[in-house]
This record gives C-alpha cells, structure tokens and sequence, in this order.
C-alpha cells in the first residue's frame, strides 16, 4: 500500500528486547517513546523506521543503516534504502542490487530468485519463472516453487493459488486444504472459509460444508463465531457453518468479548451471541472491544465505552486508522497493549485507560505500540533495479475486506 508521506511510509511499531517502543515525530524529528512516556532515543532523525526485532533503520548523510534500543549504530549506514527485520533478515540495497543480510550486516546468499521477498513466520516467498515457492531463514529451500501467487502467512498459513483456484498451506509449506477453491479465508482452528463456484461455505477437515443462503463470509478471528451476508442482510455463522445470529443486520463487525458492533439504521449498538443488545444502537459508528475491555465509538468524535456501556473517556478524539490496511488488521483502532493513539487539536499522542495522555505529551505524528509477532505486513516484493512494491494481501477477485468501514 503506497502512501503519500515519506514519514508514514517509514513508519511501523515492533516489539524490542521485551520494551515496545514507539516512533514519534517532534520539531520535525523522529525519535523514540517509550511505555512511561519517556523518550528512550531523543527526536534527532530526519528519516527513521520503527523497530523490528531489536534494530531500527535510520538514514544518516543520505544512506541508511540500523541502530539498537541505545541508539548505537548496530549496522553502518552504507545502505540505499533498507527495509525491516524478519526473522533475523532484512532486505537492502546495496550498491545498485538488492540483497539479504543477517544482523550483523552480512551478505546472505540465497537460492536463485528472479525476485527478493520479505521474510515473514520465518520464511520467504521466491520466484522461478511464474512459480512461487518457500525458502527458510537459513536460506534452505523448503518449498520448490510450484504455486502461481502464494499470499503473506498469518498466523503461520498462507493463502496460495494454483490454475486459478485457492488453497492454504503453512510455513513447512504443507497443503492443510488443497487448491480447489474459487476464494478462500483465513485459517482458524483447522477452519476455513470458501466460495466454490457460487457457492459460499466452511472447509473442516478436508470437507466442503456449504452455508444455508451465504452471499459472502468474513474470516474468523478472535471467536468462533464471523459474520456472514445473506439476502443483503448480515448475521453470524459458527464454525460448522451454522447461523446462530439470524442475519437482520445491515452492518456487522468481529465478536470481542463477547460483543460484536451491528448497524441497525444509522445507529451502531452491540450485541452478544444471543443477539441481544447489551449496549443500544446509539452511535454513528463503533469499533470492536480490545483485549483492555474497552472499545472506540464515534458521536461527532471518538471516545470509549466500557463492555457495560459506560462511555469512560469522552468522545473528542480522532482515532488510529491505517487506511486500506485497516479493512485487513483487526484491532488497528482503539488499546492495543495498554494504549491508544489518538489524534486532539491536529497532534497524536497516547491515551492510558484512565483518559490520560502518556507522558502529557502530543506530536506531530506517532505510530502505534505494538509487537513484532502481533504485526501484520503485506508481502513486499524488491526487484533488482527499483525500489520495493508493495503487493496484494488478499486472494484476486471478490473484495474480502473485513470488519472496518
């Protein structure tokens, strides 16, 4: 996903040494908080990534190179243009081609590619001729190239296509449901869903179980439960493909807490899996509940309620939204590990539960808290003469974006 500002392009929090830091751009520049609201590495940057497993590229006298937590310079800047650590990997331009090194700066070697892939759940995609295969950290092939797109692993399983139908696999690069369908979901608890043909259902255990009416299903994430569309109308479905939640609902969004934002009208309240609401549809809009018990919803602005209802922190706040990539990522708005990034009078800053603001401080741009391993990124791909390309995080055809807007 391009985006517009250089700064947001460099941007995205990792998890560090067991300390999770987050960048933030003060006096124009980028610097390093960390969760007591104390800078850890002082604004001097005026190009820097976040953290990824320990290190954080920044760009010195126009090359770029990786610093530590300290701020010490790990890895000389001698480099073009680097992106982030990924099991212990990284890809960078050295001179005019592009490369792996390992953290310490070496070279690696690795297998014939016609392209350079991030690594991701410690495995890389590569390309031989229109086939796309696996290779590990130690820069051993563990899947002979054989699919036509393999999509980016979550969770450790990743969508792949062969002759136009859809299939997952995991990272030993193992099929766990065989191409044989039109559109495929993620994978949770051995579960899937999938179109074949026209058809809508649920993959268990190798069997295709279609589901009674199904126009469209989103994937499963925290539950067991996912919404699913039928007869223009949203309801939820189990992971046999039952409808346990009649679908009567124009909008739906992800069960957390035992509580999933629906739209009745104009106005979004919250339900539990009896489908009873236990917060009324009195809001403009509404967000799942974090891990913390509280959720994000809008009036003109943006507060949070707590799982009773209580609006604890005043709607005056825009809220983390990551775009495109926040139809993908669920949870980008909101606590996430104990803070929120919100936005007040043109400044970001951090919210603690009690309404705070970390470290009483606002900046000019800040990125989220979050770990590496709870980070979702999109497959990369580096060609050998031009800078690296964004790809594709879902299967072609029919839209399969969840849970936001």
């Amino acid at each position: 996903m391009k985006k517009t500002f250089l700064f947001l392009l460099l941007a995205g929090i990792q998890f560090v040494h067991s300390q999770e830091l987050a960048l933030v751009k003060k006096n124009s520049k980028i610097g390093y908080l960390a969760k007591d609201g104390s800078f850890k590495i002082e604004p001097q940057y005026k190009s820097a990534k976040s953290f990824s497993e320990g290190l954080a590229a920044a760009e010195n006298g126009g090359k770029w190179g990786f610093i530590d937590t300290k701020g010490t310079w790990v890895i000389p800047a001698d480099f073009k243009s680097v992106k982030d650590f990924n099991s212990g990997i990284a890809i960078v331009q050295k001179d005019k081609d592009w490369v792996y090194i390992n953290k310490k700066g070496e070279v690696l070697k690795a297998p014939a590619s016609e392209k350079l892939y991030d690594f991701n759940d410690g495995v890389a995609f590569i390309k031989q001729g229109n086939k796309v295969g696996l290779i590990n950290s130690k820069m051993a092939v563990v899947l002979e190239p054989k699919y036509d797109q393999i999509k980016p692993f979550e969770n450790g399983f990743a969508r792949v296509e062969l002759n136009k139908n859809w299939g997952i696999i995991n990272t030993a690069g193992k099929e766990l449901v065989e191409p044989a369908y039109t559109e495929i979901g993620n994978y949770f608890k051995n579960t899937t869903w999938a179109r074949k043909d026209k058809t809508f259902g649920i993959v268990s255990g190798g069997k295709f179980i279609p589901v009674d009416g199904a126009e469209k299903i989103w994937d499963f994430e925290i539950q067991d439960l996912t919404f699913a569309k039928k007869n223009g109308k949203i309801g939820f479905i189990d992971l046999k493909g039952n409808w346990v939640i009649l679908p009567i609902y124009d909008k739906a969004k992800a069960f957390s807490k035992n509580l999933a934002p629906v739209l009745v009208g104009s106005k979004w309240g919250y339900i539990n899996p009896k489908a009873e609401f236990v917060i009324p549809p009195t809001y403009s809009d509404a967000e799942v509940f974090n891990s913390n018990g509280l959720a994000p919803v809008k009036e003109s602005n943006w507060g949070f309620i707590n799982e009773s209802g209580k609006l604890v922190i005043p709607t005056q706040y825009g809220i983390t939204t990551n775009g495109i990539a926040a139809m993908f990522i669920q949870q980008d708005k909101g606590f996430i590990n104990g803070v929120a990034r919100v936005k007040n009078e043109g400044k970001w800053g951090f919210l603690k539960p009690d309404g705070t603001v970390l470290g009483n401080q606002w900046f000019e741009n800040a990125e989220l808290f979050s770990k590496s391993a709870e980070r979702h990124t999109s497959a990369e791909e580096v060609s050998e003469k031009s800078k690296p390309e964004t790809k594709s995080t879902k299967p072609t055809g029919k839209p399969t974006a969840k849970k936001k807007k």
